[in-house]
């Protein structure tokens, strides 16, 4: 396939088309994705999530120009909020980040998120993979906001960045649990504003009111993401985390977990699929529930055995 070797070849235009072949849920997609496994895991994953307006955009940007001055491949994968009509990415022009879309061996990817309540795209995690397999590294992930679902984002990252600005106080009250199991890192973003130094020391007493014990407190770093203050610093706890990471035999845990449910999910997906393509059979046993001839627990086992057989 000569698609497949002009990305091998590292062809930017072999790897977005790669990219929206894999995207559209395509036969070639897939075949690329399997040509390209054993060619994956090398790349560091950078999830970045957090409330709008945290500036999360502008972070990723002066965070990939910190990244492409010193020597490194970025890719960035932003997904974007869907068109309710046409399911595309609303922000695909990305503006604020076309500064660092000028580096050589940036590569910058905006995906709909189709609808996805966790914030990210159903195949984002293998446009990750091709971007992983092109040699970019680190591979940053931003999402569409912050919420409860937003633990996808850090079941798709090696390091997870916990967006914040001054204006997210009430945010952190109503997102406590979430962002307390999924932050490695907490930003706070616009960190020349008032409220800033309040914040960081909400997020501290949080971390220290942590039941249990815990080998890597997550940082609590401030920047101005449009000045780029505060960014190196944000590089180097990067590093610091995958170190920890790598040094502590985590990571390979961390990844096995990660393939564990991205294996689930494509299999629930497969049998969606499947469900969604055989209505009849749906429709008949709804039927049959709806006149208490079997309860939905008893419908939902009948036709997993039918669909295995």
């Amino acid at each position: 396939m000569k698609l497949l070797a002009d990305f091998l070849a590292g062809g930017v235009p072999a790897l977005a088309r790669a990219i929206t072949l894999v995207e559209n849920g395509t036969e070639r997609g897939r075949e690329i994705l399997e040509a390209i496994h054993s060619r994956t895991g090398r790349a560091w994953r950078i999830g970045v999530t957090g409330p709008p307006g945290a500036g999360k955009s502008t972070l990723v940007a002066a965070l990939t120009e910190a990244a492409a001055g010193a020597g490194r491949s970025v890719g960035i994968v932003a997904v974007d909020p869907s068109s309710p009509f046409t399911g595309g990415a609303l922000l695909g022009d990305r503006i604020r980040m076309h500064e660092a879309a000028t580096h050589p061996g940036v590569f910058i990817r905006s995906m709909a998120s189709r609808g996805e309540l966790g914030g990210l795209a159903p195949t984002t995690q293998e446009v990750a993979d091709l971007l992983d397999a092109a040699g970019k590294d680190p591979v940053i992930l931003e999402t569409v906001g912050a919420g409860q679902a937003e633990v996808e984002v850090a079941q798709a990252a090696d390091t997870t960045l916990v967006v914040l600005s001054p204006e997210s106080g009430d945010a952190v009250q109503t997102m406590k649990a979430g962002i307390m199991e999924i932050a490695d890192i907490y930003v706070l973003n616009k960190a020349d504003r008032e409220g800033a130094p309040r914040l960081a020391i909400e997020i501290e007493s949080m971390l220290d009111a942590r039941p249990g014990e815990h080998a890597w407190r997550p940082p609590v770093l401030q920047t101005v993401a449009n000045e780029g203050r505060g960014v190196p610093e944000l590089l180097d706890a990067i590093d610091r985390h995958r170190a920890f990471l790598e040094g502590s035999g985590r990571l390979g845990e961390r990844r096995r977990r990660r393939l564990v449910r991205r294996i689930v999910a494509l299999v629930n997906a497969a049998i969606t699929e499947r469900l969604l393509s055989d209505r009849v059979r749906v429709e008949r046993m709804v039927e049959l529930v709806q006149k208490g001839e079997k309860s939905p627990r008893k419908a939902a086992g009948e036709i997993l055995t039918e669909l295995g057989s």
